[in-house]
């Protein structure tokens, strides 16, 4: 599950220390030491100097002259107050340079793992201007727009993360958790908190049952849902009747039907071409009189630019005064769904998100986009088509798989 966005994410820091360690020679530059001259003389000058004396003696007009340059450049030296050192110091400065340690450190580099390779990227007391920042993060925009995470969402990513990082001193040992603590803070303020469904229930049918409905658009996977939902309120000691409000799809009541017979539970259901509201009219009215909990409402798939399904929809919504008003939204289709879910919200007003095939999606856009856009909390994600495949949503377990 979103291996695709997380190898993704990988490349980006990779790519970020490339780019990283590039820049670091243009912002050592200002800081640069003033080169301290030295009159040492290389081994193999030496050696040519002295073949040369011995071929040709200089003249004592050259000798005064040199004495005279080299009396004038340690003036120089003294007055400027630097340092000559010796073949020896400078021999040993050499030495130091070239510790094992920092041999054994490069082998080290190939193991680093998923932020750590970043570190090396900013050199000690680096500062993190708006430029570089932008050079930097670039790729990591292309990336999630890649991902079919929305445009608004990535704008909002890049924002905090400028905010938290821009015009930092960054030290080498800091970099690594700076980075990963900015970018996980900023993804995880992308999700609403989600409410425990089943408590929520628990309290809502306290003195008549509660009503859920269900919808989105073909082929999104609500009938299956509900049934898994069924399944999860049966363990809670909560009892059930299903709605077959869509009077629209072909088999759709009797693939309804066939999960309340597995499930043993009451399916209330009308004529194909019937108001659907008033099946999910008959359903209430059947769950008040023998006492159940819970009323599960499924309705006809719709898509979000149909005007007049909307308004089928809102009819729904008057006659059966749902308690929650779910949306069932395929994970896997990218910047669609979150736009789907955004009219809908819009429309008729969601309360909560469940996120199908969640197993099988590489991208991780819609995950990370739709609770935002319509600041709605995602309750589930459908992992499967068993009974049990329905998972409570968990922004930290959401985080951990996109290796954050």
């Amino acid at each position: 599950m979103f291996n695709f966005l997380k190898d993704k994410l990988k490349s980006w820091f990779k790519s970020s220390e490339e780019k990283a360690k590039a820049g670091e020679v243009k912002q050592e530059k200002p800081a640069e030491e003033k080169k301290q001259p030295s009159f040492e003389t290389p081994k193999p000058q030496i050696q040519a100097q002295k073949e040369k004396v011995q071929v040709k003696k200089k003249t004592k007009k050259e000798l005064k002259q040199e004495r005279k340059t080299a009396k004038q450049v340690l003036k120089d030296i003294k007055k400027e107050g630097l340092e000559i050192k010796s073949p020896e110091a400078r021999v040993e400065e050499v030495l130091v340079q070239e510790q094992p340690e920092e041999i054994e450190q490069e082998v080290k580099e190939e193991k680093k793992g998923f932020f750590s390779r970043l570190k090396e990227a900013f050199i000690p007391s680096f500062k993190l201007d708006e430029q570089y920042f932008d050079e930097i993060f670039s790729e990591l925009e292309l990336i999630l727009l890649e991902n079919n995470v929305a445009y608004q969402v990535v704008e909002k990513i890049k924002k905090d993360l400028k905010q938290e990082l821009l015009c930092l001193e960054l030290r080498k040992s800091e970099v690594q958790a700076k980075i990963q603590q900015a970018l996980k803070i900023s993804i995880s303020s992308l999700f609403e908190t989600p409410f425990d469904l089943v408590e929520k229930i628990r309290e809502l049918s306290n003195e008549k049952p509660a009503v859920i409905v269900f919808f989105g658009i073909n082929g999104s996977g609500k009938t299956t849902t509900i049934a898994k939902l069924a399944s999860l309120l049966q363990k809670n000691n909560l009892q059930t009747v299903l709605a077959a409000s869509d009077t629209f799809r072909a088999a759709s009541i009797e693939q309804l039907g066939e999960h309340a017979s597995r499930l043993g539970v009451k399916l209330i259901k009308g004529q194909y071409g019937s108001d659907p509201a008033s099946v999910a009219f008959d359903a209430i009215s059947y769950a008040k009189a023998h006492k159940l909990q819970v009323v599960l409402v499924d309705t006809a798939g719709r898509m979000h630019t149909k005007a007049s399904l909307l308004k089928e929809m809102e009819k729904i919504i008057r006659v059966s005064k749902p308690d929650l008003k779910i949306f069932v939204i395929e994970s896997t289709t990218g910047n669609d769904a979150i736009e789907q879910a955004r009219i809908f919200n819009e429309t008729i007003g969601i309360d909560g998100i469940i996120l199908t095939k969640a197993d099988v999606d590489e991208k991780a856009g819609t995950t990370l986009s739709v609770s935002y856009i319509t600041g709605k909390p995602i309750l589930f994600l459908g992992t499967g088509q068993a009974y049990g495949d329905l998972e409570q949503f968990d922004k930290n377990k959401f985080l951990e798989k996109l290796g954050l």
